[in-house]
């Protein structure tokens, strides 16, 4: 298991954050988005924040954010309440779906949030060229107005404007959404400079091959709750390591007779080129392989199958809390 933080290297810290919600228009009733939320994010981590639609990731960052207000609970940022207005100067945020003024280009809202944060014209104007330049966008594509930009171009922007004042702490809400491929890797590189630099990313996802690719740990959120929380190797841990055989041109038939007695087999499901064997005993292997062979087959690898964030979030209530 992770070793506990060390207090004095926790930039964020949240202490059993509660939200209510009253719906309703004549008969009010309480919802609770976000129950008990306890959290401890290290300096220089890239923490991911995971979850299906109504889990409770975007209230999170909206009261860390102070765009809504706590039932309960308390949190803080780079060590002071997250009610002070002066910590708001050390951190970048990006919503869900970044909203600006039409009529400005990229340039000049990211000149504009500089002013914001007091840089002076010509700091402004540089660190707004260097940051044009981190998320893809060129000069022509930075001088058109922003009611012209696609969706990705926005959220290169709304990356952008996240890091205009050179935030210690980056909160990012489905920082990919709307990327293709290329800018899903482009911004992955960026978020791993920002963490050379010692920056430390919270940011939420629904795209979880980036959360393997990027973090150092992540929470899984369910119905406003903390379901798992670890590296990302501790989240697919199995208590029964399952052993992957695959096999190419046996036939799937001829096998599935014979595999019965393989006395550790989990499964044997037909691949397009050949077939896939999940086993739980190593003492099983050769059986296995000399069943592929006889079904005139040949090996194409072995691993150890592992659970992915996938199978968490189709089977969250077999799971339990994990604290690291």
């Amino acid at each position: 298991m992770t070793a506990q933080p060390n207090p004095a290297d926790s930039v964020i810290e949240i202490d059993r954050l509660t939200k209510d919600y009253e719906v309703g228009m004549f008969k009010k009733r309480r919802v609770r988005a976000l129950d008990q939320l306890s959290l401890t994010i290290r300096r220089g981590e890239i923490f991911g924040f995971l979850g299906p639609n109504g889990a409770g990731k975007t209230t999170t960052l909206k009261l860390l954010m102070r765009l809504i207000y706590p039932t309960s609970g308390t949190a803080r940022i780079l060590g002071h309440p997250i009610d002070d207005v002066a910590t708001r100067a050390r951190i970048g945020y990006l919503p869900e779906n970044p909203y600006f003024y039409d009529y400005l280009s990229g340039r000049e809202l990211l000149e504009y949030t500089g002013a914001l944060f007091s840089l002076n014209k010509p700091l402004a104007r540089r660190r707004a060229a260097e940051l044009l330049n981190r998320v893809g966008l060129d000069d022509e594509r930075a001088d058109r107005q922003l009611r012209k930009y696609s969706k990705g171009m926005l959220q290169r922007i709304g990356i952008a404007q996240a890091l205009v004042n050179d935030p210690e702490v980056v909160f990012m809400d489905e920082p990919m959404s709307g990327l293709d491929p290329l800018g899903r890797r482009e911004i992955r590189d960026l978020l791993l400079s920002l963490r050379r630099q010692e920056k430390t990313i919270f940011f939420s996802s629904h795209i979880l091959s980036d959360v393997e690719t990027l973090c150092d740990r992540a929470a899984i959120m369910t119905n406003g709750k903390l379901l798992r929380l670890g590296t990302v190797e501790e989240l697919t841990m199995q208590d029964e390591t399952s052993l992957e055989i695959i096999a190419v041109g046996p036939d799937p038939t001829a096998f599935s007779a014979l595999c019965k007695a393989i006395a550790s087999l989990q499964s044997a499901s037909p691949t397009p080129n050949g077939i896939q064997i999940l086993i739980n005993d190593e003492a099983d292997i050769e059986p296995t392989l000399a069943l592929i062979r006889q079904c005139n087959g040949h090996l194409l690898s072995i691993n150890p199958k592992r659970r992915t964030l996938e199978d968490i979030f189709a089977n969250p209530e077999a799971e339990s809390p994990t604290e690291s």
